[in-house]
């Protein structure tokens, strides 16, 4: 969840995880229960992940980064149609052909926006902020990522100032209930 390393290093190693992630559900049969525990880790992932870049990275695009808005626009949208995914996944089970569906969607829609971001964002922001700027972003996504609700959300707040007031509690609460449940335990 923390790698290190500015803003981009630190998110990018969260994008290798998450492929990494999809590769695992993919290479096990279809109704093995641990495709669940891997979807659950994923869903995880992407669920801090977004929240980070949706209260730090997207703000500092939308200020320093030609045409940041309608960039940052497109991202929180990115997010919103894969959070509605996530939580449609949480109903559904390995064997079930929704499942399937749900995982091969989401792999779809996560590799298109990893790859705008790698490939477009990431370089912009790269050419207007300072390596200490990219570091001191990196720190404050790490620590949104601690703090960020582990569950999809669909209907929270997905920009600053509400998301970064809402989404401590919405994780908190998520961590209870994954502490709960033992969800997101690994082997």
């Amino acid at each position: 969840m923390g790698h290190g390393g500015n803003v981009i290093e630190e998110l990018t190693a969260d994008h290798r995880e998450v492929d990494e992630l999809f590769e695992q559900i993919e290479a096990l049969p279809g109704a093995d229960q641990r495709r669940r525990e891997l979807a659950d880790r994923l869903t995880m992932e992407l669920v801090r992940h977004s929240v980070a870049e949706e209260q730090y990275l997207y703000p500092t695009v939308r200020r320093y980064v030609d045409g940041g808005d309608d960039l940052a626009d497109k991202e929180i949208a990115d997010h919103g149609e894969v959070e509605r995914m996530l939580k449609e996944l949480e109903d559904c089970q390995p064997g079930d052909g929704r499942f399937d569906t749900l995982i091969l969607r989401l792999k779809n829609a996560v590799t298109a926006h990893v790859s705008d971001e790698e490939n477009r964002l990431f370089p912009m922001l790269a050419d207007v902020c300072s390596a200490d700027a990219l570091r001191e972003l990196g720190e404050k996504i790490r620590a949104a990522k601690q703090h960020a609700p582990t569950r999809p959300h669909p209907s929270a707040p997905d920009t600053p100032p509400a998301n970064k007031l809402l989404a401590p509690g919405a994780g908190m609460v998520d961590r209870v209930r994954d502490m709960l449940t033992g969800r997101g335990k690994q082997g």
